[in-house]
Parts: structure tokens; sequence; C-alpha cells
């Protein structure tokens, strides 16, 4: 007997089932043929077994059971399909986004307008305008401007002058330069040292300073100095040091702490406390794809002057103040795209531009490595990255010399 494999579907099962079960039928009553039972009064008859009374149902079940098998093995088929539909489109997708980052990273042309030079004349006056409002009254090494200038024969009598100290409680609307010149002092610097104040603008009212009575600075005696090496350093005559700090002797101990009269911070020390030591405003991996000054167009190929420096980095990297301040605006403009203006202390202020998304708002107050923006390709741009301009008292000064 041969049996047919399956090749068909809704009314066709896998096996004969019929010819099957006759087969199993007629080899079971060959053996059991003329089968009797004995009766002890009746002859013995022929019986046939019941074998298989009833198919029907064994039919079915195996019937559906073979539908069944077929009915999961389609669904495994239109699962797995969609399955790798998902994957696919996963890679795909993938593909194409990469595909978008990797060409941002090259400049992409557009379509120059007449009105981007009045643009960036609106901008500069605009920069200029908030920087103006806030001006100083020293100069670069704390020497207070227009300050009474003490004569060097009364600089000698001070100097021979034990160093006196006063206490002073800070008045709402005091600045450092202001209590600098209610004491009689000329520098700055001498109330930054000797209250060792990192950052000025954390000075509030009701907290008390030290001031002594001429200018000068604390000094704490490191392992190897002597007197005469300090009045050297210094520029001091060693009776002067002797008679500011009061000493009876020459021999000078470790830690030991001296007034140095005259003396002032270093350039470095009081930018960082008055905060004009900026922070780079990319924290990240960044090219520098632009200097200061001048340069060609990178449209046009015309040298032009670049008012500050270009960040080079991807889309979507955080931008942070460079220095605390607040900022004056916000806005959108075909050159700059979108960009934040903060005005700082002493006359500083700093444009960021060409974000791709602004995180600040006018009037807010930021601290120095806050975050204000994303980096972005807006505006005239020919690629994502970050242009960075400050001003000083309304003139445009090299960013990269501020950034420590």
């Amino acid at each position: 007997m041969e049996i047919v494999s399956y090749v068909g579907y809704e009314n066709s099962s896998r096996f004969d089932f019929d010819e099957i079960l006759e087969s199993l039928r007629e080899r079971f009553f060959d053996h059991f043929n003329h089968y009797k039972r004995y009766d002890s009064q009746e002859t013995y008859s022929y019986r046939e077994p019941v074998l298989f009374p009833d198919c029907s149902a064994i039919k079915n079940l195996c019937k559906n059971t073979g539908r069944a098998i077929d009915i999961v093995v389609q669904k495994w088929k239109i699962i797995s399909i969609a399955f790798a539909g998902v994957v696919c489109s996963a890679l795909l997708f993938t593909l194409f986004h990469s595909a978008y980052t990797y060409s941002q990273k090259f400049p992409s042309k557009i379509e120059l307008k007449n009105s981007y030079d009045a643009e960036i004349e609106l901008l500069t006056k605009a920069m200029t305008t908030f920087a103006l409002e806030d001006s100083r009254d020293y100069d670069s090494d704390g020497t207070l401007l227009n300050s009474s200038k003490v004569s060097e024969k009364d600089m000698e009598k001070l100097f021979r002058q034990p160093v006196k100290f006063q206490t002073y409680k800070v008045q709402q609307g005091d600045t450092i330069s202001g209590i600098t010149k209610k004491f009689g002092l000329n520098n700055i610097s001498t109330l930054i040292a000797v209250n060792d104040i990192g950052n000025v603008r954390t000075l509030c009212a009701g907290q008390k300073l030290k001031i002594p009575s001429l200018d000068g600075l604390f000094y704490t005696v490191q392992k190897g100095n002597s007197l005469a090496g300090l009045s050297s350093k210094f520029g001091i005559t060693m009776e002067d040091l002797l008679d500011v700090n009061e000493l009876d002797s020459a021999t000078l101990s470790v830690g030991q702490v001296l007034f140095i009269p005259g003396a002032k911070l270093d350039m470095n020390k009081l930018q960082q406390a008055m905060g004009e030591l900026f922070k780079c405003p990319i924290q990240g991996k960044y090219r520098l794809s632009s200097l200061f000054g001048p340069r060609k167009d990178p449209f046009t190929g015309a040298r032009s002057n670049h008012t500050g420096v270009d960040m080079a980095c991807p889309t979507g990297t955080p931008i942070v103040a460079a220095s605390t301040g607040t900022v004056a605006f916000t806005g959108v403009s075909p050159v700059f795209g979108n960009y934040v203006i903060i005005r700082h202390a002493n006359g500083y202020q700093s444009l960021y531009g060409h974000m791709s998304k602004i995180l600040a708002h006018k009037g807010q107050w930021v601290s120095q490595g806050s975050q204000i923006g994303l980096v972005g390709s807006t505006g005239y741009s020919t690629g994502p990255h970050l242009h960075f301009t400050v001003y000083k008292n309304g003139k445009l000064v090299d960013p990269l010399t501020l950034i420590k």
C-alpha cells in the first residue's frame, strides 16, 4: 500500500485515513479468523471482533491537528516576515540618521542677501550699547582711575608705620572699587587679597571685610624664604618689611604671615576674582574652524573681519555661559541664527550664535558654566558650530585672550 504525502490545504488530509483503517481491519481479521466463543448448549458461532468501532472522531482529530499545524506554520511565517521588516526598518533608520549626521559636518550652500551687512551692524550696535551700560573705574592692574596719587615721601612714611586693620560691614549697593576708595586705598586687589575673595560678585550686604591701613597683601612664608629674598622679590626694603610687620628680627619661620606693603595681585588672579576670566563655552571636543580677525568669507572668498571665533562640533552639543552675567537678549537673525547675548561685569558682553535651540531667556541671571543653548547651524553658517564673540567697553576683543 502506498502512502501519498500531503499536498492539499482546506479539503485534504495528510494521509488517506480510510485506506489505512481498512488495511488494519483486514490484518486483524486474518489474525482472529474463525474465532469462536464456546457455549455448552450452542455450537460455536463466529463473531467479528470490534477493534475499531468508530474511527470518525480520530479522523477528525487528525485532520484538525494537521490544519492547526498549518495555521501555526503560516502564522510563524507572518511573524518572521514582520520581525525581519522591523529589523530592516531599524537598520535603514540608523543608516539614514548616521548619513544625515555625517553630512552636517560639511558646509552647505546658502543664499546670500544684501541685508547681512545691515544685520551685523545692527547687532554690533546692540552689543556696544549693552556693554557700555557697565564700565569700570580701575585699570588692568586694579589701580583706581582718577584716584589721588600718594607721593613717594608720604609712601615712605606709610611704610614705616605698622599696618592697622579695621572691620567694615558691606552695605547694600557697595562695590569693591567703592569700598577701596572710601578707605583711602588705591588698588582693589588689596581688599581682594586680604579678604581672600575668590569672586567679587559673591559680596553681599552684611558681609564683614578686613580693611588695612595701606595697600598691600598677605604673604605666607615658605620654606627657604628670607627677609632679604622677599625684599628683592616685591621691591620693598627690608626696613619697610620690618616696620610694617613690627618685626624685631629678620629671622622668618615657615607659615609666618607677613603684610607686603604696596604689593598687588598678579593680573591673572585679579581677572579671576573680578570675573574677567572666561570659561570655554564648549566643554566637549571642538575644532577652531575660524579665528578672530581677518579671514576669507567662507561663501564668497572675499576678505572680511571675523568678529569672534568659531568652534565646530556636532549639532546638539551643549553651550555654556563663558562667565557669570545676565542674559541681555535672545533672538533670531539671518546672520547669527538663534543667538544669545550675555552682559557681564566690568564692561564685558558675549554673544553665542548659530544655536539649534536657545535654553536661556532675557533677564535670566546665569552663572559661569550654566547651559544656555545647543550647537546648531542656523543663520549664516556652513555647518554646525558655535560663533563666540566678546565685547569689552564697546570694542571687540579676541575671545581666546580671555579663555583660561
